[in-house]
């Protein structure tokens, strides 16, 4: 399902925001927007994002904006790990391949992670960071619970329709079965002789379970129950009722290539309308 949520924390030069949102999609498919800083945070809110979403493509922006008058006051710490680490790839370089230049001083501090901005503690920043994480994802949690109810009254309302075509079939079948017994049973006294009865009722007996979807007609309404039940249930449930509108679709399916009668085939086609419309939404939920 979609979904947003958006939390922001205000510091002294800047403020600090993190997104997070989500398009439909059968998977869990998760894509981080962060600086460099902020990536050793990826697990833990990758943790996070598993915990609340089983099914969608999640993205999650971290960002932090300045303001413009700190941009040019704010106080610069160079980071020496990441300087030592970087001296000491280079020296390794030169090793491999001695006519290789020395790293000039403006190459060295734009490495990604040699300048820290002094201003911002990190422990404090990535402290920040997971608490809106969590506002975020609790606002986006909410959003997905309100389509998921607008999803879920579509599903009742597209039930309760199959229901009806349903109980429009049941009381046709005896009378159908009926009249095409008398048609078939005329047909076949003109070709095999009026002395052939037995031969006759063998093949009316056999076009008779042939043409029955009374089967048919109770898994429908079996699995009918099941899809309210999952529904009435809540929670994580979208693979189920994919599951259940496949078994609706052949059970539709069987219905209307057995059926003898236009007024059946109609019906049959109006169900199947309805329980497509019903897989397309299914995917959407979680």
């Amino acid at each position: 399902m979609t979904g947003y949520g958006v939390a922001t924390a205000e510091f002294t030069h800047g403020a600090l925001s993190l997104e997070v949102k989500s398009v439909n999609s059968r998977f869990l498919d998760i894509t981080f927007r962060m600086n460099d800083e902020m990536r050793a945070l990826e697990p833990i809110l990758r943790e996070l994002i598993t915990a609340s979403v089983s099914r969608g493509k999640v993205e999650m922006r971290l960002g932090y904006a300045r303001d413009s008058a700190a941009r040019t006051a704010r106080p610069l710490a160079v980071n020496a790990m990441a300087v030592q680490r970087l001296a000491a790839a280079a020296d390794e370089i030169r090793r491999l391949l001695p006519g290789v230049r020395a790293l000039a001083t403006r190459e060295i501090l734009e490495w990604p992670g040699v300048l820290e901005d002094a201003s911002l503690a990190p422990d404090a920043l990535r402290a920040a960071a997971l608490t809106l994480a969590r506002d975020a994802l609790a606002e986006f949690r909410a959003s997905r619970e309100r389509e998921g109810g607008k999803l879920k009254a579509m599903l009742v309302e597209r039930v309760a329709a199959i229901e009806a075509w349903v109980r429009r079939i049941e009381p046709l079948l005896p009378q159908i079965v009926a009249e095409h017994h008398a048609r078939l049973a005329a047909r076949l006294r003109d070709a095999l002789g009026a002395a052939d009865d037995e031969r006759v009722r063998q093949e009316v007996a056999l076009f008779g379970i042939r043409i029955d979807v009374a089967e048919e007609l109770s898994r429908l309404h079996a699995h009918l129950g099941e899809v309210s039940r999952v529904l009435e249930a809540g929670g994580v449930s979208g693979k189920r009722l994919d599951f259940l509108m496949q078994e609706l679709h052949r059970e539709a399916n069987t219905l209307g290539s057995k059926s003898v009668s236009p007024e059946v085939s109609g019906y049959a086609m109006e169900i199947k309308i309805l329980i497509e419309q019903m897989r397309e939404q299914v995917q959407n939920i979680e």
